[in-house]
C-alpha cells in the first residue's frame, strides 16, 4: 500500500510523539508499505517555522531530508494534475495544505495516513 503521511502524522513518527495510534505505527513500519511525504507537507512544515509556530531542533531544510532519510520516507513532488483535480474537492474546511494532500492522494492512489477529522470526510481513503 502506498501510504501518504499528513503534516501532523509526519511529525509524530519522526518525534515518536504519544498522539500516534497503534495501527498507525505498524502500518508505518510495515515493510508492505511505501511510506510518503509530499512536498506540499514539507512547504507547510517551512511556512509554520518561519512564522514561529513550528519549533524545530534545527532548520526545516535540514531537518526534514535527514527525518526522511532516517526514517525511510519517500517524497512525494506536487504535480499539476493534483493542483488542477483542487477544482473537484468540494470545501468542507478552508485548509489549502489538506486539500492538496487530498488531491495527491486520489491522482497517485494513496491513502492517507492522518487523524484529521476534516480529510476523512473526503473522498479520500485514510488510516488511522
Amino acid at each position: 500500500m502506498k501510504i501518504l503521511l499528513d503534516t501532523c502524522t509526519f511529525l509524530w513518527i519522526i518525534t515518536d510523539a504519544p498522539e500516534l495510534s497503534n495501527s498507525a505505527r505498524e502500518s508505518f513500519v510495515d515493510p508492505a508499505n511505501e511510506i510518503y511525504l509530499s512536498a506540499v507537507s514539507t512547504w507547510e512544515i517551512v511556512i509554520k517555522y518561519a512564522l514561529g509556530t513550528l519549533s524545530l531542533p534545527e532548520s526545516p531544510e535540514r531537518y526534514i531530508p535527514f527525518q526522511r532519510q532516517q526514517h525511510n520516507i519517500n517524497t512525494l513532488p506536487l504535480e499539476e494534475g493534483a493542483t488542477l483535480y483542487f477544482g473537484r474537492l468540494p470545501l468542507l474546511h478552508k485548509d489549502p495544505f489538506d486539500h492538496m494532500l487530498i488531491c495527491q492522494a486520489i491522482m497517485h492512489g494513496m491513502v492517507i495516513m492522518t487523524s484529521d477529522e476534516r480529510i476523512v470526510q473526503y473522498p479520500v481513503r485514510t488510516i488511522w
